[in-house]
């Protein structure tokens, strides 16, 4: 049988018990399921706002269009991003006009704070963080740099449902301004697509939830009582587009939800194995994880040198293995920081994401390990 690099595991039976509630009451958009996911995201994460989004790439353009909004940033400002991070990250910060501005990864494939420092300019307005496979990487220092410099601070969390540091979701950090984060379908809380933005504030908070519903000032769920009445009149305040999530996606995520950091002790557990039968093999180099007895593990990712070869004979052998990511640098329409961020153009060509999901095995993960080490002899 293929062993794909992710499989989502979800709780059937449960799930279905949520949507039947849904269909039964006769809501499946915005709101009922929304409204409940929301508090329990909030009760679990320690997050004072949270809105649930159709996805987190959505989430992302939030993040920066109200911050752009609420700080009078002009068109042409910049971002510093990571070009070590899926095109969306990137994508937002264009969605609004603005630039995104690469500066280097680290170990971890985080942002380097040494090259973040250097890469701010006078139209640097803030700095967007990954969480790469749920790694903390050095956001505490990244804080530090965006308080001294006076920038916003972005978490791009997608990757990082479940993650703590000492106990603490780094979303709710001070001086993280808004964090996102995705249950799309292969993440560590799967849905079909959907996630959820974060505002330190209220007021972006408040000013989210009209975006995502085209401006109107009143959702329906708002503007209904329990017997069905139904309350037409609402005004429209801003032009919005319809990012909002919906009651069947945030049933799934209620049922995920209360199995994640059950799921992510057996992620933790599965990287422990691969890091046993990789124990003295020189050929692999890994990326480590900072904080990894509390990272969510949302991805295994070993440098090797010829990545290719390797990938073909995964491939061979019925392993299905991934990329993440190829250097954002290389693509058309970010070519103009090409070269301007060597660290992650090398690792780049380097990196392979193993496969890491609920279903796999300890005798999986050792017929993945054996025939990485064979290759590489």
């Amino acid at each position: 049988m293929a062993i794909q690099l992710f499989k989502p595991t979800f709780h059937v039976q449960e799930c279905l018990a949520e949507i039947e509630d849904c269909l039964e009451k006769g809501w499946t958009g915005l709101g009922f399921k929304t409204v409940k996911f929301e508090d329990k995201w909030k009760e679990y994460t320690g997050h004072k706002y949270a809105h649930f989004l159709n996805s987190a790439t959505a989430g992302l353009h939030l993040a920066v269009q109200i911050l752009k909004t609420q700080n009078n940033w002009q068109d042409g400002d910049e971002i510093i991003s990571t070009p070590i991070t899926f095109i969306s990250s990137n994508h937002a910060i264009q969605y609004e006009r603005m630039i995104p501005r690469f500066a280097d990864v680290d170990k971890y494939l985080c942002l380097d704070p040494e090259d973040v420092e250097k890469k701010i300019n006078p139209k640097t307005r803030a700095v967007l963080f990954v969480g790469y496979g749920g790694c903390f990487g050095q956001l505490d220092k990244i804080i530090e740099i965006c308080k001294k410099h006076n920038l916003k601070l972005i978490l791009d969390a997608a990757h990082m449902g479940g993650t703590r540091v000492h106990g603490v979701f780094p979303g709710t950090l001070e001086g993280v301004d808004v964090a996102v984060y995705s249950f799309q379908a292969v993440k560590n809380l799967p849905t079909a697509d959907s996630g959820m933005i974060c505002f330190k504030d209220v007021e972006n908070d408040a000013l989210c939830r009209k975006l995502t519903w085209l401006g109107i000032n009143k959702d329906t769920y708002a503007r209904s009582n329990d017997k069905g009445a139904y309350k037409w009149k609402y005004d429209v305040e801003y032009l919005g587009y319809k990012d909002h999530g919906n009651s069947i996606m945030a049933s799934i995520a209620l049922v995920q939800l209360k199995y994640l950091d059950e799921d992510n002790a057996y992620r933790r557990k599965i990287c422990s194995w691969y890091d046993e039968y990789f124990k003295g093999c020189e050929k692999v180099h890994h990326i480590p994880v900072c904080y990894g007895d509390e990272c969510s593990r949302h991805l295994y990712v070993i440098a090797v040198e010829d990545r290719e070869g390797l990938m073909a004979a995964l491939n061979e052998a019925d392993i299905y293995p991934g990329v993440h990511y190829r250097d954002n640098t290389e693509y058309q329409m970010y070519s103009y920081d090409d070269g301007k961020c060597p660290k992650a153009r090398k690792i780049s060509n380097h990196i392979i994401s193993l496969p890491l999901h609920l279903q796999l095995t300890k005798e999986d993960v050792e017929y993945i390990a054996n025939k990485v080490i064979k290759f590489l002899k």
